[in-house]
């Protein structure tokens, strides 16, 4: 299995969301009670996103494994923002530093593996071409 679902799962969450949003002609609006919970769960999409993305590039991506990271990482999330809610202490604050730093760790290694890659097609580039004309 190739890394598709990461980006299959973006695509149809934002057109479900312009579909349904451009039907009923309403913008969303989230009630600031729930801005704490929306903003964990949509941190948490993301950190399973480009999880899921670096696993594929490093080969070892699987739909289980991305499908149950993302609803684990979701309601744990809600659920440090929820019990924080209760005792009165901003526990989703601990989930949001979790979870960006996961972010970034992610989105910077993604972002070093096509730099290399790049770095390698030019220093092979003039290298491959001189080989191939000189057979």
């Amino acid at each position: 299995m190739t890394g598709w679902l990461p980006f299959a799962g973006i695509a149809a969450g934002m057109l479900a969301g312009w579909y349904i949003f451009g039907a009923i002609h309403v913008a969303p609006e989230v009630a600031s009670s729930y801005a704490p919970y929306l903003s964990l769960a949509a941190l948490a999409g993301l950190d399973t996103l480009l999880g899921g993305i670096r696993a594929g590039i490093e080969g070892r991506f699987q739909d289980d494994v991305f499908i149950t990271g993302f609803l684990l990482n979701t309601l744990l999330a809600a659920a440090l923002a929820f019990l924080g809610d209760k005792i009165g202490v901003d526990l989703f604050l601990a989930a949001v530093v979790a979870l960006g730093t996961r972010v970034f760790l992610n989105l910077s290694l993604i972002r070093r593996y096509f730099l290399n890659r790049r770095a390698l097609a030019k220093r092979s580039g003039p290298a491959a071409s001189a080989g191939a004309s000189g057979l």
